[in-house]
């Protein structure tokens, strides 16, 4: 196979007034226009209204390449793009060769008979996504309704690209369009691999590798594998399944171990091999060959065990004379068995993920695009926002469908790091059509994508879309005639969607929607929490207190959340200095969500005194998100194993603004971030008040229990010890308990004067079942514990609003370990809440915020700075919020 790369530099033209610039493939028109100095940067300020007009022209790219005489001539000769956005048109030297439509499929057009030997022109012109979805809504016989945003383009559910392209509550509506993944011009002679589907089976130790290939071919090919049968072409399969280079065995942690994993295999050694001989006529069929692999090392989620992965390369070719050099594939594959339980029981229909045999709690959040704008996706930005959700011991992700199918990269990084993914269809927030020129489009688009994506590991579950099933109740349309749209939805996610996964993928679940209770029932997952998966936003969208979530008890809660400001160092970046208050132009334009800002201020008020300033309330905003996730993740998984699985809404965000996200724009990690590294850790104590009742809980993701001793303490402020209690305790493996509850009513000393404060110590210090710093028990040291194993947790025993809080009085000394890295040892004369240090005028990432500083337990943090500094500058950069510093 010989490839011709074409990424780099193309022309762009507007086609309207044949204006042209550069555009770097793979890449997008609105990075393009910016790059060239045309445009204003569409994230500063207001510049995103200014920016409209983009998605209602037409563009065209192009560009030259050389072919030399054999090469033109080659009777297997291809372009091929992974991603095309979207309505578009391929012509070569003049000549139109192929047309698409949709962003999810991938575009491979035959070029022979279009090209010459030497130079050749390609030409693929974008047309304005605007424009064609509103041509198709003129020809819809009864309207299709969707959901719109503050800044939306129209009819975005008619067109098969990324829907939040058009605006939704935390994104901005650039509908850009370009080439996205690869690009490039492909020959070969003889048959190839389109994809191949690994299927997997055990027997004890013993697995076979059933790998379906989709192949094609040009001619037919008979059986034959000696010279006596040369006149006859024979295609022959051979497979290696080597450990991936370069993946460096783990250290199994105390999770995750099993006796049955073979350890000892050196990398690239070969450990399986099979060759079959058969028919293989024209066009496309499916083949498949086995494998018999014993013993292979498992893959597992994050924080349950290694992830090991080995390669499997497949390569085709024609035997005889004339043979060609053959097709060759590679992809990695972990052996691993999943299952997602969705069954009957007597609180409802559970829903969790079981890998290997465990029962896994899934810990996350939910994925959306790394950036409004493709080019950005880099494989830097994405694995950045991956390491900080294993960082923050998540361990799966849900990929929404209201953005894209991720690029391999994506998948092979989380295969790579452990993150089960669930995968929506990329449907959302909308009602769709069933015509049949639709359903063909989205049948192409999901057999291509399922084929595509089937071998990864991580992939853990395919769900049909985010609440379009929710949606037919949203609209007037569907709610004065439900029966018209429930045939729509039912043609589109079983009729299609569904059935095209459980053909081409039928060891994985496939989920009708989210959320859901399961195939055939349309219970509202909105409300009802006791089947399936719930998205829970009452106290979002309703304004509830943080206490409602303790009114429901999901199975699996795949959506909620609560929104923050950005911190002030993003918000510099994209308003100017007269525009730093929460409701100037300029903040209220990067707020989408229309009732924001006032419910963030609202929330605000019911638990904290008014901030003194524009940069007090920033902090203070993400502080009480943090506060509000934490009160449900922690309760929730007080529930296991009722409750399985929390992804909260968002992991980060596609531009700077006031979002659900618990990273900022450029990464950063909010507060809320900081907590999740805590009660997501697989140790964890919790404080939970429910009921009238305060209760200390012992969370253990770990297969070992756990014996240790809980002291529970009533601090004054000033670090006096009010009331005290300890007991020996155990935290049963895999499992959550109650280890300590009093009524609250029957604590002493002042509500308003003092908190509650819990230690849990383990009984022995074993360096065999320590968790390692890859999967740190929650506090682990960090709040000053004389032990690193400690667990440790504090609450308030009222409203924050009413507490007296002393000045903390925070002393800091900064210490320089290299270049960019740093130290803080920071100590306090009484206690202080929800501390978060600041580098006002440096970038760079503390190793811990939000956390309880108290009198006499100094605490010493790090500080990676973004670039060289000294000492006194880190210092003098310095800032210190906590929470009474936030309305003095």
């Amino acid at each position: 196979m010989v490839r011709i790369d074409l990424s780099g530099i193309w022309s762009l033209t507007r086609v309207s007034d044949a204006s042209v610039r550069p555009i770097v493939l793979p890449g997008d028109i609105i990075s393009a226009l910016l790059a060239s100095g045309e445009i204003p940067d569409p994230y500063s300020g207001t510049n995103e209204l200014e920016l409209q007009w983009v998605g209602r022209e037409d563009w065209l790219l192009a560009r030259d390449f050389e072919l030399d005489r054999a090469m033109a001539a080659m009777p297997e000769l291809f372009f091929e793009a992974e991603v095309i956005d979207t309505v578009a048109t391929v012509s070569v030297n003049g000549r139109q060769i192929a047309a698409s439509r949709n962003m999810f499929r991938r575009l491979r057009v035959d070029l022979c008979g279009a090209v010459v030997p030497g130079r050749n022109r390609i030409e693929v012109r974008i047309g304005s996504p605007e424009k064609a979805a509103v041509s198709k809504a003129a020809a819809l016989p009864y309207p299709v309704p969707y959901s719109t945003y503050p800044v939306s383009s129209p009819h975005r559910n008619l067109l098969r690209k990324e829907q939040c392209m058009s605006g939704w509550d935390w994104g901005p509506c650039l509908m850009t369009g370009g080439i996205y993944d690869s690009v490039a011009i492909v020959s070969h002679t003889g048959p190839r691999i389109e994809y191949a589907r690994p299927r997997f089976s055990r027997s004890g130790t013993s697995w076979t590798v059933r790998v379906e290939l989709d192949l094609y071919a040009t001619h037919a090919c008979s059986v034959g594998i000696s010279a006596l049968l040369a006149d006859r072409a024979t295609a022959t399969l051979r497979e290696t399944v080597p450990p991936a280079a370069g993946l460096a065995a783990q250290r199994e942690s105390a999770i995750g171990a099993t006796a049955t994993e073979n350890t000892d295999v050196p990398a690239d050694t070969i450990v399986a091999t099979a060759t079959e001989v058969f028919e293989l006529p024209a066009g496309l069929s499916t083949r498949h060959v086995a494998l018999a692999v014993e013993a292979p090392r498992l893959w597992w989620p994050a924080g349950y065990g290694n992830q090991a992965l080995y390669g499997l390369r497949l390569t085709v070719q024609e035997t005889g004379a004339g043979a060609g050099t053959g097709y060759a594939l590679d992809i990695d594959i972990g052996f691993r068995e999943l299952e997602m339980v969705a069954e009957e029981d007597s609180i409802g229909r559970s829903m969790y993920f079981r890998v290997n045999g465990r029962d896994i709690f899934a810990k996350g959040a939910n994925w959306i695009p790394a950036d409004a704008l493709p080019s950005r996706r880099t494989r830097a930005r994405l694995e950045s926002l991956l390491d900080s959700a294993v960082a923050a011991n998540m361990n799966c992700l849900r990929v929404w469908g209201g953005g894209r199918y991720e690029s391999g990269e994506f998948y092979r990084l989380c295969d790579e790091k452990g993150i089960l993914l669930w995968q929506d269809c990329m449907f959302s927030c909308a009602l769709y059509p069933s015509d049949a020129d639709f359903l063909s489009e989205v049948d192409a688009e999901i057999r291509h994508q399922v084929r595509r994506l089937q071998h990864h590991p991580s992939l853990a579950l395919w769900c049909g879309n985010n609440e379009a099933l929710g949606a037919i109740g949203w609209y007037e349309e569907s709610r004065k005639n439900p029966e018209r749209y429930y045939i729509d939805y039912d043609r589109l996610n079983e009729g299609v969607l569904g059935k095209a996964v459980r053909e081409l993928d039928p060891d994985r679940t496939w989920w009708p929607s989210s959320p859901s209770a399961g195939p055939e029932d349309f219970s509202d997952n909105w409300h009802v929490d006791g089947r399936g998966d719930m998205h829970y936003w009452s106290v979002w969208h309703e304004g509830k207190p943080f206490s409602a979530y303790l009114d429901v008890k999901p199975r699996f809660c795949s959506e909620f959340g609560f929104q923050s400001f950005p911190s002030a160092r993003t918000v510099a970046g994209f308003a100017p200095a007269d525009q730093r208050n929460v409701t100037s132009p300029v903040m209220e334009h990067h707020q989408r969500h229309p009732k924001g800002n006032s419910l963030i201020l609202d929330t605000m008020t019911r638990y904290f005194r008014m901030p003194s300033g524009f940069a007090a309330t920033l902090y203070l905003s993400q502080v009480q998100q943090a506060m509000a996730i934490r009160t449900a993740v922690e309760w929730w998984r007080s529930l296991r194993p009722e409750c399985m699985g929390t992804l909260y809404w968002q992991l980060g965000d596609v531009w700077p603004a006031a979002s659900w996200s618990s990273l900022e724009y450029d990464g950063s990690w909010k507060l809320l971030h900081y907590e999740a590294r805590r009660f997501y850790a697989p140790l964890h104590l919790a404080l939970i008040e429910k009921g009238g009742e305060i209760r200390a809980v012992g969370m253990n993701d770990t297969k070992i229990p756990r014996a240790g001793r809980l002291q529970v303490r009533i601090l004054g402020f000033d670090d006096s010890t009010v009331a005290q209690w300890q007991e020996e305790t155990e935290i049963p493996a895999d499992a959550s308990t109650c280890l300590w509850r009093a009524r609250k009513e029957a604590l002493p000393g002042d509500p308003t004067r003092s908190f509650v404060h819990a230690e849990w110590i383990p009984a022995e210090y074993d360096e065999r079942n320590t968790l390692g710093p890859d999967c740190p028990a929650s506090g682990g040291g960090k709040d000053g514990q004389e032990n690193p194993e400690s667990l440790s947790a504090w609450m308030f025993r009222t409203e924050p609003k009413r507490c007296n809080l002393p000045d903390p009085a925070i002393f800091r000394e900064v210490s320089r370990l290299s270049d960019n890295s740093f130290s803080i040892r920071l100590s306090a004369e009484s206690c202080a809440f929800h501390v978060q240090p600041v580098a006002a005028t440096m970038g760079g990432h503390f190793s811990d915020a939000g956390f309880v500083l108290l009198p006499g337990k100094p605490i010493l943090i790090g500080f990676e700075a973004n670039g060289v500094h000294t000492a006194q500058e880190v210092e003098e950069s310095l800032e210190l919020w906590h929470l009474a510093a936030s309305y003095r």
